[in-house]
């Protein structure tokens, strides 16, 4: 009723807006931008605007390029940019191709499928990821160092560290947009920072999440700081994770179809058969949730980022935790995927996996409440844990292999994501690095 485009043209003008950005993600989570001025305004509300998609990660070849971003007029809000006094309004967009038919590289139209179908039966996915970055200060030229902006540790504060105000600063930002912020604070590691969002349906959350990357860039900038997702960008000290609380619920929020009071851990049937399809099916999604050659480094045991497949209701060294809680409180978090990936296609693997495994009734083992990163091999053996893959290489092996990875995915996205991330392994794995020089030179 409030989105139709008169009413979205008539909040334009009244908002004083002087710039329209058109977003999308590209295979790798980067935000792409289409910038319109005001002239233009009523015809990309009505018809989007064409790009050339070749130049795009993942989307197409040359003799295919032509796209056109079309605004979901749901997504629409005002940019916050105390800077600059042109006020700028975004729209997540929807990626068609010339035929009018949706592009099935776009990674939003993957999670759209996923969710559609839970809507049908009156539920939904929701999301509430921890997202953790580094802030880091720049060396003379401007350009990015990994020297963290601060020495503070978890949940330190100093009122006139620029790491504080920078979290403030975030807070009020997303407040102002609408995105209900739970909290915000220092993290272990020096110069580390985490915000955490409150949960909402995975499609409006991963829109947020692409908003939220970019607002912290930018406001990081503001104080001459630069802030990156690399999930291990300091050797020998905690990486950066985003932790995905999640649940299905009914769409008005009512029924928490994953809790049952009475059931084995307050965890309905439904909830359990879930949480049995992300385990059994983790590897197969790890090149997604982890999608970085760097990732791996940050998946080590030690640092308290899970490398194990296992759950838990207190045990915070499982891959999966189940947080306190009763009725919509009732939720699993899993705590494998990092800030660097997509967000669209995390969520949609994750969400693929549980249905798979409520599908299928897949009975999840055990919960392990003690700390695995203790136990012996021997230990971890008679309990059936497993672990997940040790490297980018080891997880696009398990992907290629999976059946459920390449129907939820989609065949397009399914190879172009291998095609690009094989090249990256490839890369990494032939260069021979000032590690190796150190230690073998002498030696050999």
């Amino acid at each position: 009723m409030g989105n139709e485009p008169e009413v979205i043209l008539k909040r334009l003008k009244q908002e004083d807006i002087k710039f329209l950005q058109l977003q999308f993600s590209d295979l790798l989570g980067n935000v792409k931008t289409v910038t319109l001025p005001q002239n233009r305004f009523e015809e990309a509300i009505s018809e989007g605007a064409v790009f050339d998609g070749s130049s795009v990660a993942g989307y197409a070849q040359i003799e295919e390029s032509d796209m056109r971003a079309f605004p979901d007029l749901d997504t629409f809000l005002v940019i916050p940019d105390g800077s600059s006094s042109m006020k700028v309004g975004r729209f997540i967009c929807k990626i068609f191709m010339p035929s009018g038919e949706r592009f099935q590289g776009d990674p939003r139209f993957v999670l759209e499928r996923l969710v559609e179908g839970l809507n049908k039966d009156h539920r939904d996915f929701f999301v509430g990821p921890e997202l953790e970055f580094f802030l880091f200060r720049r060396d003379s030229q401007g350009n990015p160092t990994n020297t963290p902006s601060d020495n503070g540790g978890y949940f330190d504060y100093t009122p006139q560290d620029r790491a504080s105000r920078i979290r403030q600063e975030l807070l009020s930002d997303m407040y102002e947009l609408g995105f209900s912020p739970e909290a915000a604070h220092h993290e272990v590691a020096y110069g580390q920072q985490e915000i955490d969002m409150k949960y909402a349906s995975a499609i409006a959350m991963a829109d947020r999440v692409t908003v939220l990357k970019s607002l912290i860039k930018n406001t990081a900038h503001k104080y001459d700081l630069y802030a990156t997702f690399m999930p291990k960008p300091i050797n020998g000290v905690n990486g950066s994770g985003m932790h995905v609380h999640q649940s299905i619920m009914s769409v008005d929020e009512k029924i928490n179809y994953f809790y049952d009071k009475s059931g084995k851990y307050g965890i309905s049937d439904y909830g359990l058969h879930y949480l049995g399809g992300v385990l059994k099916h983790i590897n197969e999604s790890a090149a997604i949730l982890a999608s970085w050659v760097n990732s791996y480094k940050r998946l080590i045991p030690g640092y308290e980022a899970p490398v194990y497949i296992s759950w838990a209701n207190k045990n915070r060294s499982a891959l999966v935790r189940i947080p306190a809680g009763e009725g919509t409180r009732k939720r699993m978090e899993l705590r494998c995927p990092d800030p660097a990936g997509n967000p669209y296609l995390q969520f949609a693997v994750i969400l693929a996996m549980g249905l798979s495994g409520i599908k299928n009734k897949v009975e999840p083992p055990n919960p392990i409440e003690r700390d695995i990163f203790v136990m012996s091999k021997e230990e971890k053996a008679d309990a059936g844990i497993q672990s997940m893959p040790e490297s980018l290489g080891e997880a696009l092996h398990h992907l290629r292999g999976s059946s459920l990875m390449k129907e939820t995915l989609g065949t397009h996205i399914f190879e172009n994501f291998i095609t690009v991330k094989s090249r990256e392994w490839d890369a990494f794995r032939s260069n021979v690095t000032e590690w190796e020089l150190n230690r073998y030179l002498p030696i050999l």
